[in-house]
């Protein structure tokens, strides 16, 4: 019983090693120079299996397996070959990245200071917002919306060739306003807190001239539904709060919306816009909740409404900063990721020192 089945299973490979065979001796005429040996042994084979000779089948069976081993397989990859696929293979996996799950962000100016500075190179979680179809703004899926402390980068409202970063503020439906510095958001004041006053100082950087300049400033820390974040303030402002609070209160030049302005923020007043892309339309509403010659300078005047399927947002350097407050709320079309961490911080390149590695690794909070 054993003895059939064994010999079951070497007629079996044999009929495939023949087949092998013919196939490559009707194919490749040369051989490397044993196209007489493999037809011989395979003529010796296929004779075998015609007359049941299991016998001389068991002796030219390793002979042939050897030749079209040999003589048969695939002639190895090249090294050059194996590198370009490696390449290839790597090229592919991270455009699939790219394109669906994270993607790699360079801070250009100082918006969104402390939190992250010019210089500083992060990564974007393009998946947790949903899954976008590449180079379009429509989504396959979404698994959530922004939560409003989230730092977001986005393609500019005002011209699609751009990117921002930006933190949100305020979501659809919620009503805006900006006084004394004060953001309310749904008439509440966000809770905030002086931490640097005369100290505050940071680098700036002046594209035109070329140059790293210092700023003065004011750093407060705001909290978001339990989460802390810094913001810069003009170095002024500690001292505007101090006389505030002694009833003597002075507005700021970035107050939101400006007072006696009832058209809502859009791209018309951004002094960077393309002029050649259509200038979008118009969204969402300003109202006045209490007259100016009524309400005081930190008091509530006007509210500004977010439009259903955007989010208003602003720049953690808010007196240095183009954001909603100029050119309106972001559609959440145009919602590329959340900012995860930063992976490379740097003011210049060489000599090393220009490298901020105490930077490197840190997560935007």
């Amino acid at each position: 019983m054993r003895s059939a089945s064994l010999d079951r299973r070497i007629r079996k490979e044999a009929a495939i090693l023949v087949r092998d065979a013919r196939a490559a001796l009707s194919l490749k005429k040369g051989l490397r120079g044993k196209h007489g040996d493999l037809e011989a042994v395979t003529s010796e084979v296929e004779k075998g299996l015609a007359n049941k000779d299991m016998t001389t089948v068991r002796r030219q069976l390793p002979v042939l397996d050897a030749l079209v081993d040999e003589l048969v397989k695939r002639p190895p990859k090249s090294t050059t070959r194996d590198y370009v696929e490696s390449i290839g293979a790597a090229i592919l996996i991270a455009l699939a990245l790219r394109a669906f799950v994270i993607e790699a962000f360079k801070i250009p100016s100082s918006s969104m200071y402390p939190t992250l500075e010019i210089g500083d190179h992060i990564f974007v979680n393009k998946f947790i917002y949903g899954v976008r179809i590449p180079w379009t703004r429509t989504k396959l899926f979404e698994l959530r919306g922004p939560h409003r402390g989230e730092v977001i980068v986005f393609i500019y409202p005002c011209d699609p060739e751009r990117d921002y970063i930006k933190r949100v503020i305020a979501l659809a439906g919620d009503t805006v306003e900006v006084r004394c510095n004060v953001v309310y958001v749904n008439g509440k004041a966000v809770p905030s807190r002086l931490v640097e006053g005369e100290t505050c100082k940071y680098k700036d950087y002046d594209e035109r001239d070329d140059r790293w300049f210092t700023r003065q400033c004011s750093r407060y820390r705001e909290t978001v539904d339990g989460d802390e974040y810094d913001t810069y303030h003009d170095f002024e402002r500690p001292a505007r709060d101090a006389r505030a609070a002694r009833g003597e209160p002075q507005g700021d030049s970035r107050d939101f919306p400006t007072p006696g302005q009832l058209t809502p923020p859009s791209c018309v007043n951004s002094d960077d816009t393309a002029r050649t892309q259509p200038v979008p339309q118009v969204k969402g509403i300003v109202t006045v909740t209490k007259p100016e010659a009524v309400a005081g300078a930190c008091e509530q005047q006007m509210t500004y409404k977010v439009p259903p399927g955007h989010v208003f947002v602003m720049g953690d350097n808010r007196n240095n900063s183009n954001d909603s407050r100029v050119w309106g709320s972001v559609p959440i079309e145009n919602i590329k990721g959340k900012a995860l961490f930063i992976w490379l911080s740097y003011e210049k390149w060489w000599p090393l020192n220009g490298i901020r590695w105490d930077r490197i690794g840190d997560f935007v909070q």
